[in-house]
């Protein structure tokens, strides 16, 4: 049985957040687990809300499965506060965890902001001017191992590209454009498929491409549900393969 985490918020519309996360390990096979670092009430229409854990309760979570359940991937979501990025930092150091996947949510996809604003102001300082290689060679710079940059906002009107980067290869990721406001929730249900596959042993590049496909399969078959930015439909992907774990 693989075992992946989600240290996250939580989306009250179901979207998003560790909803969104908890969907995407059940439906590629992965048992699900979560730590969570805020709570928010939003909808297809945005953010009404935001009430942050404290540092501590986080860090119990985080406890709670490590010492127990056990973790064989892990992603990070919203973690809004440097606070808690500082405490999730020091149990990842803690337990010796070696596969994360971190998703730096920042703006919710109404444009509520879920991280704080000087965090903000220097991603779009520092990584927004660059193109992706040179934006991923800056991440790389921080330390960690690949990169993978989404295409969903480039001005391509007809394909989607996202790339992976380790610091020597850069892999490319190619899908139709999907002409939809139905989105929320893309990022991530993309970074909790990632971890699902790097939970059950599978290299990078496969991770990549099988989330690729799943959140492609997601945003194609979506719900039609609420009357704002609907969510993606996370049962889609198995359902069109015609796949059974």
């Amino acid at each position: 049985m693989f075992r992946a985490l989600t240290i996250a918020g939580s989306d009250s519309g179901g979207g998003a957040g560790i909803q969104a996360d908890i969907k995407t390990f059940q439906e590629l096979g992965v048992y699900g687990m979560t730590a969570i670092t805020a709570v928010t009430a939003q909808n297809t229409l945005g953010v009404q809300g935001v009430q942050p854990i404290p540092k501590e309760m986080v860090a119990l979570q985080i406890d709670a499965v490590a010492q127990d359940i056990g973790v064989d991937a892990l992603k990070t979501g919203m973690l809004f506060s440097t606070d808690i990025i500082q405490i999730v930092a020091e149990k990842i150091e803690q337990y010796g965890w070696g596969k994360v996947v971190v998703d730096p949510v920042m703006i919710a996809k109404g444009g509520a902001p879920l991280l704080q604003q000087e965090a903000i102001s220097a991603v779009k300082k520092y990584l927004l001017p660059y193109d992706k290689i040179e934006a991923a060679k800056k991440l790389l710079s921080y330390g960690v191992k690949n990169v993978m940059i989404k295409g969903g906002h480039d001005q391509d009107k007809n394909e989607a590209i996202d790339l992976l980067f380790d610091g020597k290869e850069a892999y490319h990721f190619t899908s139709k454009r999907i002409l939809t406001k139905n989105t929320h929730g893309t990022g991530c249900t993309l970074s909790a498929a990632i971890t699902a596959s790097l939970a059950k042993g599978i290299s990078v590049y496969d991770s990549v491409a099988i989330a690729k496909s799943f959140i492609t399969a997601a945003i194609e078959d979506d719900l039609q549900l609420g009357n704002g930015h609907g969510p993606t439909n996370h049962w889609a992907y198995k359902r069109k393969a015609g796949i059974t774990i």
